[in-house]
C-alpha cells in the first residue's frame, strides 16, 4: 500500500493533471477577512471590494498609479554605505539589507521618477513598507534628496508617498541626521517657488512624520492610515489615559486640522490633477473685474454730525 501510494499514485498524477496553479491566487483583507481574487484586488487598486480597507502599495505601483498612462522614468539614486556602524543585533544589518534586496528588489526603500500627471511635470518619491518598514536611513535620505533636487531643477512639483515606521536603528545617530536634512531639502522647494505636495499613506510614523511628511503646502492622507509619531500604546503608558477612539487615523487628524484632505486611493490621481492645475496655473480663470471704490459710490471720507 505505501509503494502504491508514496510511487504509483503520485507518477499517475503527475501525468494526468493540469500546471500547478500558484498558490497567491486570493488575498485576505487584514480588515474583514474577506478573501479577494488577486486580479479583482489590483484592478481596484488594492482597497478591499468588501470593507474599503485600503491595503499597502508597493513603491512601484505608486508610480503607476499616479503618473499619465503609468509612465514615467525611475533615476538613479545615490550610492551611499551600506553599514556604517557595524551594526548587529540577531543578525548582521548587512544581511538584513540582502534579505530586503532579494524579496522586494530594491535598493532600498525608496523609488524617486519624473514625469507628468495631468500633462503637468512632476517628481514623485514613494516609499515601500516591504523594506524594513519603509525605515529611513542614509539611502532613503539621499534618495528624497535627489528628488527634491531634480525638482528645482526641472522646476517640477515634488511629491511625496510616505509609507514608513520611522528612522532606521541599524544606523542610529546618521538615520536621525535625516529628518533635519530632509527637512532642508523641502525648503529648497519652497525657495524655488515650486508645491510640495505630501500624500500620507498606513503608516507614516517616527522620524519620517516628525520631519518632511508634515511639511506639505497641502498634505492629503489615504482613509485609516495611521499617522503619528509614537506608537499609540507608548503614548497610553506614559500619560496613563486612554486615547480617543480612532487617534492617529487619518480622519482623526482631519477633524483636529492636522491635515488637509482625507482622499480615497480612486481618487488620489484626479485630486492631484485639479491640485497641480491649481497651484501650477497663476493666470486667473476668468477676467478680473475691479470693484468699485468708496470714491466711484460717492461716499466722501469723515463722519458728519447728527442730524446733518
Amino acid at each position: 500500500m505505501n509503494w502504491l501510494k508514496n510511487f504509483v499514485r503520485p507518477k499517475i498524477r503527475a501525468l494526468v493533471r493540469k500546471e500547478d496553479l500558484p498558490e497567491n491566487l486570493w488575498e485576505k483583507c487584514p480588515a474583514c477577512d474577506q478573501m479577494i481574487f488577486h486580479r479583482e484586488l489590483a484592478n481596484n487598486l488594492y482597497v478591499c471590494t468588501h470593507c474599503g480597507h485600503h491595503m499597502r502599495v508597493a513603491a512601484k505601483g505608486r508610480l503607476d498609479m499616479v503618473f499619465d498612462d503609468g509612465g514615467y522614468q525611475l533615476i538613479e539614486l545615490p550610492e551611499t554605505v551600506n553599514d556604517p556602524l557595524k551594526f548587529r543585533d540577531k543578525k548582521r544589518y548587512t544581511d538584513r539589507l540582502k534579505e530586503a534586496r532579494s524579496r522586494v528588489h530594491m535598493n532600498d526603500a525608496i523609488l524617486v521618477a519624473h514625469g507628468t500627471i495631468g500633462g503637468v511635470p512632476a517628481v514623485v518619491a514613494a516609499f515601500d513598507f516591504r523594506f524594513m518598514g519603509g525605515s529611513m536611513g542614509i539611502a532613503v535620505g539621499e534618495g528624497f534628496i535627489a528628488a527634491a533636487r531634480l525638482a528645482v531643477l526641472q522646476e517640477a512639483p515634488l511629491i511625496v508617498f510616505p509609507s514608513s515606521g520611522g528612522a532606521r536603528m541599524q544606523e542610529g545617530v546618521l538615520s536621525l541626521m535625516q529628518m533635519p536634512r530632509t527637512t532642508v531639502a523641502v525648503e529648497e522647494v519652497r525657495e524655488a517657488g515650486l508645491p510640495y505636495i505630501v500624500v500620507l499613506t498606513d503608516p507614516t510614523t517616527g522620524g519620517v512624520s516628525a520631519s518632511f511628511a508634515m511639511l506639505g503646502d497641502i498634505t492629503l492622507a489615504e482613509p485609516g492610515a495611521i499617522i503619528g509619531f509614537a506608537g499609540t500604546r507608548v503614548i497610553e503608558d506614559t500619560i496613563r489615559e486612554t486615547l480617543p477612539e480612532g487617534f492617529q487615523r487619518a480622519e482623526y487628524l482631519l477633524e483636529h486640522g492636522m491635515i488637509d484632505m482625507v482622499v480615497p486611493r480612486h481618487a488620489v490621481r484626479d485630486t492631484l490633477i485639479r491640485l497641480l492645475d491649481i497651484l501650477r496655473n497663476r493666470t486667473p480663470a476668468a477676467d478680473v473685474v475691479s470693484l468699485p471704490t468708496a470714491q466711484d459710490k460717492g461716499i466722501t471720507g469723515g463722519r458728519t454730525a447728527p442730524g446733518q
